[in-house]
């Protein structure tokens, strides 16, 4: 990865855009599904890349860009809640150098003297779930999670069930309108109760505390959410009629009058000493704290100086989470296997001997591609730092180098798939390496099975995900030619839904079969075009298949030139690689699909069994041969399906948008936003008689 000091204008526009989409994925993950995929540490250098971009490029800041972003969308699933003062997020520091940043921008923005003291509250940053509770004279009208900091989740009832969570607050003076906001957790104890419990039942144990608190709090049945052992700190506030105090700390001090559990390890620091010995002093305490924190927060003390410090983006300028180092162990590797996936790529595994890692015993670890292995020297035999920042998915960060024994070997990456021996190929600009076979790997065969029998390939009625996930543990369907032999096969097919009770009773799984049967025999006769995307070729979607049938026209054509681009024919590999719309990479993936020989062999034997119908090359000397047409609002005098297959079949390629590169717009009444961008764009505007009279008689 480049550094950013290095980044061309246009590769930090690329990078932009693929850090806000991999960072938005990872939010809806982790705030929305409570199922996070990467450590915290590993998101904090999303975070900070993204950042460290924009400050080098501003005028390429994103409208969707990950800091002006909070959390993730609230859940359909609950009514939401708009706050009526937004719940944002922290900016993070990861040092001593970037804690005095902070405390000298404080200085700078408010203009203090350098003798002026800077108080600062300090406090365990808690690793759990964010939520705000709104109290109405002293009642609890309404409990929300942050959500995306606009809007949260009303999870008023199961805020109830927390014993933490006065229902009225005690004493007296307490404003009309109050949100007190805090962190929902689940102490280390009662997760691994919780965990017992969960093994018990036959149930999936949680990842961690965090994960464990998100899911119970975010239940739709409150009576689950009280059976979970949850417990709420109190440390902040939103909307407030008038504030208790004039101070952070005493704002703090009267939540815990007022009922709330507040953090007793807070405190009050007068210098940067005091704020980074206090840092030290909770990370050494880390290990034996009764809960998971992954940091300690600082906030500027006196309220009237963080209401003139105000915020920036999505975060105060009067506050930041300095976070703790990711937790790391050391331990031997002792061998590193090859996965595969479903969808073909080879990822390594290290396997190592167990070592406890933040509370957790880790014996796998993810080595990503085989870059990491090269880049890192990992070896078998190594004795290697193993980091599980955020209790997700640990990673090796690196070697002890005078500890490698001698004579290891640097390990080769397989260039063949461990599962079916078919090639594994990498293509130009991928980390990945992928296996080739996936028409017959039993690694792939499900996912290429469904895709198979998808609605753009033979859509088989009656055969969906479910179905094809039980006949394949069956051991009925192994490759896609077998779904036309399942006929010769049906007292076991019949057999496998009874044994699953898919279906009950003799009557009714005769009829489930017959419609099965009727489907499967239904598209023995299929189009080349649909028959090509069905194969599962990379890179290969709908429309490059039906472009791949119109220069080819028949399957015989089309296996037969397969067939000799394999073998090196240049006529055949300058025929594929010419065709209007089929890339280098393209051309290489194909030609990888039936260079294996595993996928060559299905094909023939579906060629048996199918009658794949010809389909007429495309028009060459019609007037839109070659151009790019967008049709837009609605057409009166045929269907939008229609008028796609029409035009693609005179040579014309259909797009879904409007830009520099299309041709000729069909607009009929209705169009919006696609005839303004043609307006914009130059784009030539017809409407659809116009469009009929250009194509007559062809």
């Amino acid at each position: 990865m480049k550094d950013v000091s290095s980044l061309t204008k246009a590769e930090a526009k690329a990078e932009l855009k693929r850090l806000a989409a991999e960072i938005a994925a990872h939010d809806a993950r982790y705030f929305g599904k409570d199922a996070p995929t990467i450590s915290d540490a590993a998101y904090d250098a999303l975070k900070a890349r993204n950042s460290a971009i924009e400050a080098r490029f501003p005028d390429l800041v994103r409208e969707d860009s990950p800091s002006k972003r909070v959390g993730a969308k609230p859940s359909r699933r609950f009514a939401k809640v708009v706050h009526a003062r937004p719940m944002l997020s922290l900016d993070n520091a990861f040092s001593d150098d970037d804690v005095r940043e902070f405390l000298g921008r404080v200085r700078r923005f408010l203009d203090l003297d350098e003798g002026e003291e800077v108080a600062v509250t300090a406090e365990p940053k808690i690793d759990g779930l964010s939520a705000s509770l709104r109290y109405e004279r002293g009642v609890l009208v309404q409990a929300a999670t942050r959500g995306d900091g606009s809007e949260g989740e009303n999870v008023t009832a199961n805020m109830l069930t927390l014993s933490d969570v006065p229902r009225t607050l005690k004493g007296k003076g307490h404003p009309e309108l109050i949100e007190v906001r805090g962190e929902v957790y689940m102490s280390k104890a009662d997760f691994a109760s919780l965990n017992v419990r969960e093994a018990e039942a036959g149930r999936e144990p949680f990842a961690n505390p965090r994960n464990a608190a998100a899911g119970s709090l975010r239940q739709l049945d409150p009576a689950i959410t009280a059976a979970r052992p949850l417990r709420f700190f109190a440390y902040a506030w939103g909307e407030a009629s008038s504030l208790p105090a004039e101070t952070q700390d005493g704002v703090v001090s009267a939540f815990k009058a007022w009922g709330f559990p507040v953090n007793p390890l807070m405190a009050v620091c007068r210098d940067e000493a005091a704020m980074l010995g206090f840092y030290r002093d909770i990370e050494a305490k880390r290990a034996s704290l009764g809960y998971d924190i992954d940091g300690v927060v600082y906030k500027i003390n006196r309220l009237d100086w963080q209401n003139r410090l105000g915020f920036v983006s999505r975060s105060p300028r009067w506050a930041i989470a300095h976070k703790f180092p990711p937790e790391q162990a050391s331990t031997e590797l002792l061998a590193i296997d090859i996965q595969v996936g479903r969808t073909g790529v080879l990822t390594p595994v290290a396997r190592l001997q167990p070592v406890t890692v933040g509370g957790v015993v880790v014996s796998n670890a993810t080595l990503h591609n085989e870059d990491e292995i090269a880049r890192k020297d990992v070896r078998v035999g190594d004795i290697v730092i193993i980091q599980r920042a955020g209790d997700v998915i640990p990673q090796i960060t690196g070697i002890v180098a005078e500890k490698r024994k001698r004579g290891a070997k640097a390990y080769q990456f397989p260039d063949h798939c461990p599962v079916c021996g078919s090639p594994a190929v990498r293509e130009e600009g991928e980390a990945a390496r992928r296996c080739t076979g996936g028409l017959t790997c039993a690694a792939q065969r499900v996912e290429r099975l469904n895709h198979f029998v998808s609605r753009d390939a033979f859509d088989i009625e009656g055969l969906g995900s479910t179905t094809i996930e039980l006949l394949h543990e069956a051991g009925l369907l192994k490759a896609p030619s077998d779904i036309f032999h399942l006929h010769d096969k049906r007292e076991a097919v019949k057999a496998a839904f009874l044994a699953r009770r898919e279906v009950k009773g003799e009557s009714k799984a005769d009829k489930v079969f017959t419609n099965l049967f009727d489907g499967i025999e239904a598209r023995r006769r299929i189009g080349l075009d649909r028959f090509i995307f069905a194969l599962g070729i990379r890179h290969v979607g709908d429309t490059t298949a039906r472009v791949l049938a119109r220069n080819y026209g028949s399957a015989e054509a089309f296996t037969s030139a397969m067939a000799r681009a394999v073998k090196g024919d240049d006529a055949a590999l300058h025929e594929l690689g010419s065709i209007d719309g089929i890339g280098d990479v393209v051309a290489r993936a194909i030609v990888n699909f039936f260079a294996d020989a595993h996928n060559g062999d299905e094909v023939k034997r579906l060629l048996m069994l199918l009658d794949v119908t010809d389909m007429a090359k495309a028009a060459t000397g019609s007037p839109v041969s070659g151009k790019t047409v967008v049709f837009t609002g609605t057409l009166e005098k045929m269907t939008r399906s229609e008028a796609k297959a029409r035009a693609e079949a005179l040579g014309a390629k259909v797009a879904g948008s409007v830009s520099a590169k299309t041709d000729l717009v069909v607009a009929g009444p209705g169009a919006g936003s696609k005839l303004k961008d043609a307006q914009k764009h130059g784009v030539q505007v017809i409407d659809e008689d116009a469009w009929l009279k250009m194509i007559e008689g062809l």
